[in-house]
């Protein structure tokens, strides 16, 4: 009887349906999926606007007869471009950022990509693909740009681009079109529109952070609103626009100045008219308060307020107000101008006249 009840005992625990003894511990690390690559600790890296930034690609173990490739993910038409190709002793680079790429090799597994003086079209996802026969693995990364997104319509009013005329205005005003993820951080960040406009991938939205009847309704929840995909020729909409860091200094002018005098007076000191994304990057970036109009390089007026206060618009938040598009020749303003980082704008500090210090 003894011998029989510790043979069922040692059945019920082989049989027992909350046995573990198989399986892999709770919380230890699931097998590598890449072989040779190593995973990126992050899969996004963020950079400014004329800055360098690297997007990490490290090899494990280099296979025999191995070449690594980088491409950048182009969601426009479904495809990808090649920027650089190495076999671990030499390299090719490709397209239009190859005179800003290299590789950082900073030890014999490392083919990471350094891009060099960031664009704004820099800003999307990366691949880095070994390639060696059948066991081809990659990775990919984000390169995302630090900016700002500002809504844009031309001086004949609102709906009036295409796609491509939307994405020409922006790159017009030192920027371009907003893809949806960037919209979609200044929604976040606060940015209500109730125009509809472009971005990067051709589908059209508005953000909206106090619903409202003229905005779709007062029932419809904050969010971005959007139109979806829509005819790159034929239906007109207005733009987001996207820029980042400056590379220079916007200052203001005073002055009762008609917009040719505007720009006279930007020459003078060496610079420019200064356009509507230079605006919104002084405003983010450096601070940039100014209770005055000035003219910008299209024909309207605007100015950036950091810190609300009643005498400067009333408004509540932090923006760069605009006057829209007066007369040039009978409407009389100061004028916000450009100097690119190899300009002198010294004197301008020393003798008062401008700056972006100058208080009011």
């Amino acid at each position: 009887m003894l011998r029989l009840l510790l043979l069922s005992s040692l059945w019920l625990l082989a049989t027992s349906p909350t046995s573990r003894t198989f399986q892999r511990p709770t919380g230890s690390p699931a097998a590598p999926r890449l072989q040779y690559l190593l995973e990126p600790l992050h899969g996004a890296v963020h950079t400014q606007r004329g800055a360098t930034a690297t997007l990490p690609c490290v090899l494990r173990a280099l296979p025999r007869n191995y070449r690594v490739k980088w491409s950048k993910v182009e969601p426009a038409n479904y495809g990808e471009s090649v920027i650089i190709i190495t076999n671990g002793l030499s390299h090719k680079n490709y397209g239009p950022l190859s005179p800003r790429v290299r590789l950082r090799h900073s030890h014999r597994y490392d083919a990471s990509l350094t891009i060099t003086d960031v664009a704004l079209e820099d800003e999307g996802r990366y691949r880095c693909q070994l390639v060696n026969g059948l066991e081809d693995e990659s990775v990919s990364l984000t390169l995302h740009l630090e900016g700002v997104v500002f809504p844009y319509q031309p001086s004949n009013g609102r709906y009036k681009f295409n796609y491509h005329e939307a994405k020409r205005a922006c790159e017009q005003q030192d920027a371009r079109l907003a893809t949806y993820q960037q919209l979609y951080k200044a929604w976040t960040e606060g940015l209500d529109w109730c125009n509809a406009g472009w971005v990067l991938d051709g589908t059209v939205h508005y953000p909206i952070i106090n619903s409202r009847k003229p905005c779709g309704g007062r029932l419809l929840l904050p969010g971005v609103r959007t139109y979806g995909a829509r005819d790159k020729q034929r239906d007109r909409f207005d733009a987001f626009c996207f820029t980042s860091a400056l590379q220079g200094e916007v200052y203001f002018i005073r002055g009762h100045l008609s917009f040719k005098e505007a720009g006279q007076a930007c020459r003078n000191h060496g610079a420019t008219v200064a356009k509507v994304g230079q605006l919104y990057a002084a405003w983010k970036f450096s601070g940039l308060d100014r209770c005055d109009g000035g003219w910008l390089a299209d024909g309207s007026v605007r100015y950036p307020i950091t810190a609300p206060r009643q005498r400067c618009g009333g408004l509540p938040e932090p923006g760069v107000r605009s006057f829209g598009f007066p007369s040039k020749e009978q409407r009389t303003y100061g004028t916000y101008c450009f100097a690119g980082a190899h300009k002198d704008c010294g004197r301008c500090r020393r003798t008062g006249e401008l700056g972006i210090n100058e208080r009011d």
